[in-house]
C-alpha cells in the first residue's frame, strides 16, 4: 500500500509530503521512545518532585514556568519532550484518520494511542501530586502501551519493505542486546556497585530495542516464513514483556532467579528463531525478487 499520495483537502498535507506518513510515524515512535527513557531518569535521579510538586509548572521563572535546579530540570526536560510527543502522537492519529490510503489497522492503532495519551498525562500528573507506587507503575505501562501500540504501526507501514533479511538481523539484535540487558540489571550486584541512572536508563533503552526487535521478527517473520520457524518468533514479544516486568523488580533478591530464567527463555528463543530462519531466508529474498 502506498503513502506516497495525500487527500489534497488534508490540512496535514504539508508535513505529510514533506516527510511521508511511515516517517511521521516513526519519529513518532522516537519521541514516545525518548519520552519513557526521560522518565527513567527523572525518577531514577529522584527528581520527580523537584519541580516542589507543582504541575504543569516547576519551580522557576515567570508563573514557575522553568526549573530552578538540575534535578528540577530532570523533571521539566521530561515533560517538555512528552509535550512534543503527545503533540505528534495526535498529529499522527489525525493525519491516519484524515488519509484515504493509510491501512485501517495502522489508523485503529495509532488512535487507541492517542486515546490512552490524555490517560497518561492525568498519570504524570499524579506522580507529581501523589507519588505512589501504584501510580508510577501505572504510568510507566501506559507509556509501554503507547510505544507498543505505535511501533507496531510502524512495522505496519514499512512492512512492505521489510524482508526476510530483516528477521534475521533483528534477532541477531535481540540476541546481542539481551545479554547486555542482565549485566546493566541489579542482578549483577556482585560486580556492580550501585545500580545508577545511567545504568537504569542504558537497561530500559536496551529493553526497547529487545521489544522492537522482538516485534519486527515476529510481524515480518509471520508473512516471510511458515512452519516451526514461526513458533519462535510469536514467543519473542510476551518473553519481552515478562523480562521487562520481572526486571523492573529484579532490585528485590527473591526476583532475580525469575528474571534470569525469564532471560534465558529469551535468549534461547532468539537463537532458536535466528537458526530456523537463516536457512529460509535466501529463497525467502528469491521469492521477493520473482514477485517484484
Amino acid at each position: 500500500m502506498s503513502y506516497d499520495t495525500h487527500a489534497p483537502d488534508s490540512r496535514l498535507r504539508s508535513a505529510i509530503d514533506r516527510f511521508g506518513f511511515p516517517h511521521v510515524v516513526t519519529a513518532t515512535l522516537v519521541l514516545v521512545a525518548a519520552t519513557i527513557l526521560l522518565g527513567i531518569a527523572a525518577k531514577a535521579t529522584g527528581s520527580g518532585l523537584a519541580c516542589e510538586a507543582n504541575w504543569p509548572q516547576c519551580d522557576a521563572g515567570p508563573y514557575n514556568l522553568f526549573p530552578g535546579s538540575l534535578p528540577s530540570f530532570y523533571e521539566w526536560f521530561h515533560r517538555f519532550v512528552a509535550m512534543f510527543a503527545g503533540f505528534a502522537i495526535i498529529g499522527s492519529a489525525l493525519a491516519a484518520w484524515r488519509l484515504p490510503d493509510v491501512d485501517r489497522r495502522v489508523t485503529g492503532l495509532l488512535v487507541l494511542g492517542m486515546a490512552l495519551t490524555p490517560v497518561q498525562v492525568a498519570l504524570g500528573r499524579e506522580t507529581v501530586q501523589q507519588y505512589t507506587i501504584n501510580v508510577l507503575s501505572l504510568h510507566f505501562w501506559t507509556a509501554v502501551a503507547i510505544f507498543t501500540l505505535f511501533l507496531v504501526a510502524t512495522v505496519l507501514v514499512w512492512e512492505s519493505r521489510l524482508t526476510g533479511t530483516h528477521v534475521t538481523g533483528a534477532l541477531a539484535l535481540g540476541i546481542v542486546a539481551l545479554p547486555v540487558h542482565v549485566v546493566l540489571s541489579p542482578v549483577v550486584g556482585s560486580a556492580i556497585s550501585s545500580y545508577s541512572p545511567t545504568m537504569q536508563m542504558t537497561q530500559y533503552g536496551v529493553t526497547l530495542t529487545l521489544l522492537g526487535a522482538a516485534v519486527v521478527a515476529m510481524m515480518i517473520g509471520r508473512r516471510r516464513f511458515t512452519g516451526r520457524a514461526v513458533v519462535p518468533l510469536l514467543a519473542a514479544p510476551p518473553l519481552v514483556i515478562g523480562v521487562l516486568f520481572v526486571g523492573r523488580q529484579a532490585v528485590n533478591p527473591a526476583l532475580e532467579v525469575p528474571y534470569l530464567i525469564a532471560a534465558a527463555l529469551l535468549f534461547v528463543t532468539f537463537v532458536a528463531g535466528l537458526v530456523l530462519t537463516r536457512g529460509d531466508t535466501g529463497a525467502t529474498n528469491a521469492s521477493d525478487a520473482l514477485s517484484r
